[in-house]
């Protein structure tokens, strides 16, 4: 049984969703699996660790910086230990190549080369937005296409069985 962290950084809860999945497959294969949000839990990870998940969410095709801060603080931990990353943003959903783009960024502005990566698409929540950002995330969902515009309801864009896959992949590299 397998001690496994999965630190993440969110802004509007996806990625968080997308943590919690990863832990409870986790656990139904018997290994322990911790999540915290680095902005509440720190830029530690904590010791006992047998392997660590980062997550992290794409907001104006970057990721958060505090992600990127927590993984240049921990890099020397998540060479040694076997280490993922899962890219959250609503360019996995549609168009692969922004996505990819977000996180081979990611990777020369942090020196961290995981030795797994998942893209994951998002979700518009336009219920939960204000009435001006629901008015821009139409627009940038209208834009590209492969996105819904009725604000009067929210779209996850996100692949479970994919979730899956990649978190039972992770365990069969362990």
């Amino acid at each position: 049984m397998a001690s496994i962290y999965i630190p993440y950084g969110t802004t509007e809860g996806q990625t968080a969703r997308i943590a919690e999945f990863i832990a409870d497959v986790l656990r139904a294969h018997g290994h322990e699996a911790e999540t915290a949000d680095i902005k509440a839990a720190g830029d530690t990870i904590p010791s006992g660790c047998d392997a660590v998940m980062v997550g992290a969410s794409v907001h104006m095709s970057k990721h958060e910086e505090y992600v990127k801060d927590f993984v240049q603080k921990n890099r020397e931990t998540l060479d040694r230990l076997p280490s993922a990353l899962f890219s959250v943003s609503l360019a996995a959903h549609g168009d692969a190549e922004n996505a990819e783009t977000y996180v081979e960024t990611f990777e020369q502005e942090t020196g961290w080369r995981p030795s797994q990566v998942a893209l994951f698409g998002g979700a518009l929540l336009y219920t939960q937005y204000n009435f001006i950002k629901r008015l821009v995330m139409k627009r940038i969902a209208g834009g590209k296409g492969s996105l819904e515009t009725d604000t009067s309801r929210d779209y996850v864009y996100t692949e479970w069985d994919g979730v899956t896959r990649f978190a039972e992949d992770f365990l069969a590299r362990l």
